[in-house]
């Protein structure tokens, strides 16, 4: 082909995502815009414009995410309607939880959060024989008993909110506002996250490890119902009687989940490393790849949210940043996944030494969640155990 030959043929122009779009897209899209507009329909004569902006945000996001990750278009669906059968049953009447059977056993907010710990337990274990024997049937059991657990998580979320109004006006809240609360939405974050990974990469080796992080909150959780009562609906403190806690707290969280997964993959990679279970776990590079990939999103949403944090401060104490130890410990965490991150990409660092420091990074990451409430004073001690 000589020079005005290959001048006439016309450049290649990649057709607009839109043309990609099966029928499957547009049928998740559209059943998520109409869940949406029911719910400005009903409730919006109670939302200030910046929470009808969430709301919003929170459409888009979902139908852009069920673009991106198949699975979403039917999890989401599913779960959803089992939330609504539950809030359904309970009508105006929350005794209703004590009497009505599926209430009481499958869709109340306490009965879900049981499934929830109880499936996740069971997902553990079956990574575990999935490994140990190399069993692709326990692994498959594993995954979809993670599912399972996850739309159990997401069924609590909602009914829970619903139950808060059935409280009361001033007592229902976006259940994101204390430990027992968040804690739940960790499960549910980093369940999610893995299960992305565990497609993207077709394995459901790395199971056995990350969802043992996800049972050791699962712990926390019925140590903390039982012991401690947490799981009862309480009305917010002065302090988040915000509209940013709605978005603040969900954006922290899937940097936890991130920074908590990637931790177990770097568990998992420095037993790889010295022969440890090498031959059932995935390679050694791909455990490197995922736990990079999972501290990259982490980052990003825990950046975000750090802002967010700063914007509600000045909103609420009239200051962007006073170097509270909360603050503080959270800037150390952000510090510490920058670093992560650059010598990662710019001095090309690999191996050992990176799954040395995620997994260092968690117990940062844990002190500044748990332990500064615990052990230091500052304007965000609301949140102890």
């Amino acid at each position: 082909m000589n020079t005005s030959q290959l001048a006439a043929v016309p450049p290649s122009i990649d057709p607009p995502f839109w043309r990609g779009l099966k029928w499957g897209d547009h049928l998740f899209a559209g059943l998520v815009l109409l869940a949406g507009g029911i719910a400005f329909g009903r409730y919006h004569a109670l939302m200030d414009v910046y929470e009808q902006a969430i709301l919003l945000a929170a459409v888009a996001g979902l139908i852009a995410f069920g673009w991106f990750w198949k699975p979403i278009r039917l999890f989401v669906p599913l779960c959803g309607l089992l939330a609504l059968g539950g809030v359904a049953l309970y009508g105006d009447d929350l005794a209703r939880g004590q009497s009505a059977f599926w209430l009481k056993y499958v869709l109340a907010s306490q009965s879900a959060v049981m499934w929830m710990c109880v499936l996740f337990f069971l997902a553990m274990l079956m990574y575990w024989v999935g490994l140990l024997r190399r069993s692709d049937t326990a692994d498959a059991i594993g995954s979809w008993l993670t599912w399972a657990a996850a739309g159990a998580a997401m069924v609590w979320f909602f009914v829970r909110w619903r139950e808060g109004y059935l409280i009361g006006a001033d007592v229902g809240h976006v259940p994101v506002s204390n430990l027992y609360e968040v804690f739940i939405l960790f499960c549910f974050i980093t369940a999610l996250m893995y299960l992305y990974y565990e497609q993207r990469f077709a394995t459901r080796r790395m199971g056995a490890f990350v969802l043992l992080v996800v049972s050791a909150a699962v712990g926390f959780i019925l140590w903390y119902t039982f012991d401690r009562q947490a799981h009862e609906i309480q009305p917010l403190i002065p302090a988040l009687q915000s509209w940013w806690m709605k978005i603040h707290v969900p954006a922290n969280f899937v940097g936890y989940g991130s920074f908590a997964l990637a931790a177990m993959l770097g568990v998992a990679q420095l037993l790889s490393s010295y022969g440890v279970l090498a031959s059932r776990l995935p390679s050694y590079d791909t455990l490197g790849e995922v736990m990079y990939k999972a501290i990259a999103v982490g980052f990003l949403f825990f950046t975000i949210a750090t802002i967010l944090g700063a914007m509600w401060a000045a909103d609420a104490w009239g200051g962007y940043w006073s170097w509270d130890p909360k603050e503080t410990w959270a800037l150390i965490v952000w510090l510490n996944y920058a670093a992560w991150l650059h010598v990662r990409l710019v001095k090309g660092w690999r191996g050992n030494v990176l799954a040395w420091w995620a997994v260092i990074g968690l117990l940062v990451t844990t002190f500044a969640f748990l332990g500064v409430n615990m052990f230091l004073s500052g304007l965000h001690s609301y949140g102890s155990l």
